[in-house]
Order: structure tokens, then sequence, then C-alpha cells
């Protein structure tokens, strides 16, 4: 919600794609805050069923949501950021790579997410969840900065379109413009 407004603000669809994946940025950084407390609470132990659901909700978020981003990103925005100019491919390559960062320090954290009585090393827990959340908050401004920015402007209607027909596809929903 606005703090001027007793309204929700209104949130992007499909016909949206570039607005919507920042709104997703937004939700990315939000989950890194409940991660960053669920991660300290998990560090002081004992774990209960307020860390338990905390945890659960990050592990769905990031298991479906993000990894529709990632490929709504890397399926639709990359390649045709890539085709524009070298400087912007070496950028996009930077993405893609943190990409593969993020999906290993993922794929460390998430069974123990999905499952935190689980983990029996909290310290080790918290460091890879640490760097995760760290790398999640610098890859959004890098993003946003670098790249969405620059698609704003590259990337026509017709494009968009596609482009959002294309992620709405993906989750299985019907595309309205």
């Amino acid at each position: 919600m606005s703090s001027n407004s007793p309204f929700p603000e209104t949130v992007p669809d499909f016909s949206q794609p570039l607005e919507l994946l920042k709104a997703c940025h937004k939700n990315i950084l939000n989950f890194c805050e409940q991660l960053e407390e669920i991660t300290q609470k998990i560090e002081s132990g004992p774990i209960g069923f307020e860390i338990a659901g905390g945890a659960g909700k990050i592990y769905r978020y990031f298991k479906t949501a993000g990894k529709q981003h990632h490929d709504d990103e890397e399926l639709e925005i990359f390649p045709i950021l890539n085709r524009t100019s070298l400087k912007l491919a070496d950028r996009v390559n930077q993405a893609r790579k943190e990409h593969e960062r993020q999906d290993a320090l993922w794929a460390t954290i998430a069974p123990q997410l999905a499952n935190p009585i689980s983990i029996k090393d909290s310290a080790a827990f918290a460091a890879v969840a640490r760097e995760f959340i760290e790398l999640q908050r610098t890859h959004v401004v890098f993003e946003e900065e670098e790249l969405f920015n620059i698609a704003q402007h590259l990337i026509g209607q017709a494009d968009l379109e596609k482009i959002g027909r294309k992620m709405a596809k993906r989750r299985g929903v019907a595309y309205r413009k």
C-alpha cells in the first residue's frame, strides 16, 4: 500500500511484462528481508511453528516465482538485449552468471527451508542464506539499473505483448490485455 493512499498499488499484469518483472523484484526483496529474519531466528534456535511457517512461505515463493522470473528474463528479455550491442551482451552474461550462482545457493538452502527442523548446522545455513540474500539484493539493483531501463527503450509494444503472452502461458494463465 502506498503511504498516501488507502487503496492498494496497482499490480502490473502480463500486458506490462517489464513492470511485472520489476514488481517481482520487489517481492524478491521482501522475501529476502523475511529470510534474513528467519535466518537470525534459526541461528538463535529453537525452531518453532512461526519459523517453520515463514521458512515454508519463502521456500514456496522462490521455488515457483523465482524460477519463473529467471525463465522470463533469460528466455524473453535477455535474447533481445544480447542482440543490441557487445557491451549489453556482457551485462546480460553477467546477469546469467548471477542467476547461476543464485540457483546454486538456492539449491543448498531450499531443502533446509522446506524442512527447517532438519537444519543440523545453523551457522552453515546462515552463511549460505546471507550470501543468497546479498546476491539477490545486488542483482535486483543491477538488473533494474543496467538492463531493464535499457529494455524499456529498446523493446517495442508488439514485442512486449509477445513477451507478456509467453510469460502468461508459462504460468498456465490466460493473457488479458
